[in-house]
Formats: C-alpha cells, structure tokens, sequence
C-alpha cells in the first residue's frame, strides 16, 4: 500500500497541472453556447428549408472556399461558417455575418475548444490528453483505494481545511472519492474519443464496428459546373430521411471526396447527429448514406460518447454534475501538485539548514 501511495502522489504531481488544466476547459465548455456572445446567439432555429438553401447557395457561391457549415440549432441561434482557410464567420439564420475571424485564436470559445481537445497542437495534442487522461483514470482507482484506510475520517469540504501538506492530502482524498464516478466517467469517455485503439478495445464486446465510411468517388467525372442550388439536395435527404434535422454541410475534403450532409435522427443523442448523406459535388447526386438506425450496438453505444462526456443529453441536471466533476478535477490536479512540490521545498530547505548549522 506504501507503494502505491508513493506511486499515486509521485504521478499526481507530474501530470496533475494538465488535468486541472482539462478540468477547467471541460467545465467551461459545458457552458460553450450561452458563452458565444454574438448577436442573434440566442435566436430560436427556424426549419424553413428554402432560406436554408438560399443561405447555403450564397456561401458556395463566394469568392473562398468553404470547409462546413453548421446550423443553427437548439443551444445556439447562429451558423457557424468555417473556411478551408483556417478563417471563420457566425451567421444569423437570415444569412447577416455578425462575427468574423481568420483565425480560432480571435474567438475564446473556439480557442477553448481547441486547447481542451488538442492542446493547440493537433492531432499529437489529441493523443497526449487520450494518455493523460487513462493515467487520470488510474489516480481515480488507486486514490479511491487509498481513500479506504482512512474512510473513518471522511469529512468532504470544497476546499481544504488549511493549506497545509496534511490538510491538502485530507481534502484530496476525501473530494476524490465523493466525486469519482463522475471523474471516472468523463476520463473515460474522453480517452475513449481521443484514443481509437481504446474504444475499439472497451466496446469490442458489443461487435466490431460497422461504421460506414464515405465512399470515394471515382478519378474521372463529368466535368460539368458544380450545381448552382443546394435545395434539392436537402430535398432528397429529408425524404431519405423523414424528421430527420439537417445540422452540417461538410464540402469535398479531396479530389475524390463526396459533399457530406449530417443529420440527427430523434433517437439519436449527439447534438450534430451521426447521420450522413453523401453527394457527387458536381452533380449532387447522392452516392451513399449512412444510417445509424441500422448500425450495431458497438456503434451505438460509441455514439454515446461525446454526448455524455460534453452533457449534451439529460439537460441541466447532467449539466451541472459534469460542471462539477471538471472543477473537482481542476481543484484535486492543481492541488495536488502544489501540495507535492510545495512539501519538497520545505523538506528542502529544512534539510539545507541543518546540514549548514551542523557544518557552523
């Protein structure tokens, strides 16, 4: 058990920063809509199929290339533009810009987004915080171990008693085992989501996924201009898929790519939907489609995911336990390293002073 105190305090303190860090995005981002202050932010969604079309018809008629369009939804009022230049823009649904950026870093919400995922630092950052939080899930387990020898002492408070090494230790123990299964929860799933390796491996015995991937299309086409109007398109797809809500328009990333649209379904939980209708870019001919409802429970229950992890299902009850479980994991990382490193200095030092007076 000594062991795997020493083991617990020694991992705590190395990579407890970088899980206040996610803790604090995380919590933050649960709260990402209402903290886009935009104008039109908190308009209602309109579903009025022919000034969605017009809006879309305008944006790919522009001089800049476009990379995906999301709609205005429930949580927020606007669409969100993104160009294949990095840049950006917010949309009322009547097709108004109200914001603009070239860059995500001009946009808070946007740059959150990025450093709680990546780390600003792409697909690497990504994989960092799939490790960092399984070793999170690991400090969860072996603290609420830990917890179980001192559990006649158990006094949860927010924050510690003092801000002393034994008083830290105490409320760290006590605070992590009252919130562990919500952390347990939330490093989970986001391990899960940024690590393909581990959620193939948790959710195999649900089946091997089924997930259908976007056709390619083939190397030589007509070469006829690309349609002028998106209308029949969105036509097609609400009568492939009836009370379907169309969420995305995803443009061609690549030669042979199709022109995606996403949907959600009413049984599905994702916000944006994991349904996906694919079209010749040069036609808008649809060429695929992917249907959750067919799929199997392996993708089922992946789909449940981001959901969970983000609070975007079981509305603001789930919304504040998942705010709560970021801020206690914030509270318990950052703790948890000034505690450590705190406590090594004083030893230090103590050390230090009494090597010198043995030495006067």
């Amino acid at each position: 058990m000594r062991a795997l105190a020493l083991l617990h305090r020694w991992v705590g303190a190395i990579v407890g920063a970088l899980l206040a860090l996610l803790g604090t995005t995380g919590a933050l981002l649960v709260w990402r809509d209402p903290l886009t202050l935009v104008p039109h932010a908190g308009d209602a969604p309109l579903r009025d199929p022919a000034t969605l079309a017009r809006v879309l018809d305008s944006l790919a008629a522009g001089a800049r290339p476009l990379d995906r369009v999301t709609l205005a939804g429930e949580g927020l009022g606007v669409h969100q533009v993104v160009f294949r230049d990095g840049g950006g823009a917010y949309l009322s649904q009547g097709g108004e810009v109200v914001a603009r950026w070239s860059s995500a870093w001009q946009r808070p919400e946007l740059l959150l987004f990025d450093l709680h995922h990546r780390l600003l630092l792409g697909e690497a950052g990504e994989t960092v915080i799939g490790v960092a939080a399984l070793v999170g899930l690991v400090l969860v387990v072996s603290g609420a171990v830990l917890w179980w020898r001192t559990r006649a002492r158990f006094r949860p408070r927010p924050w510690p008693a003092r801000m002393t090494s034994g008083a830290i230790v105490h409320h760290h123990r006590d605070l992590g085992v009252l919130t562990a299964p919500l952390l347990a929860l939330s490093l989970l799933t986001g391990a899960m989501m940024a690590l393909p390796a581990v959620e193939r491996l948790l959710l195999a015995p649900l089946g091997a996924s089924d997930r259908v991937r976007p056709p390619r299309l083939p190397a030589t086409r007509p070469s006829a201009a690309p349609a002028p109007r998106l209308a029949p398109l969105l036509a097609a797809a609400a009568h492939r898929f009836p009370g379907a809500e169309l969420r995305r328009v995803q443009w061609p990333r690549g030669a042979r790519a199709p022109l995606a649209l996403r949907l959600r379904q009413s049984f599905e939980w994702t916000p944006n939907g994991r349904t996906f209708v694919y079209a010749d870019p040069v036609t808008l001919r649809i060429v695929g489609v992917a249907d959750p409802a067919a799929g199997g429970a392996h993708e089922r229950a992946r789909e449940k995911l981001y959901p969970l992890h983000a609070a975007k299902v079981g509305g603001l009850a789930w919304k504040l336990a998942i705010t709560a479980s970021g801020l206690a994991l914030a509270l318990l990382g950052s703790l948890a390293v000034y505690g450590f490193w705190a406590t090594r200095a004083r030893v230090s030092a103590a050390r230090r002073g009494r090597r010198a007076a043995a030495a006067g």
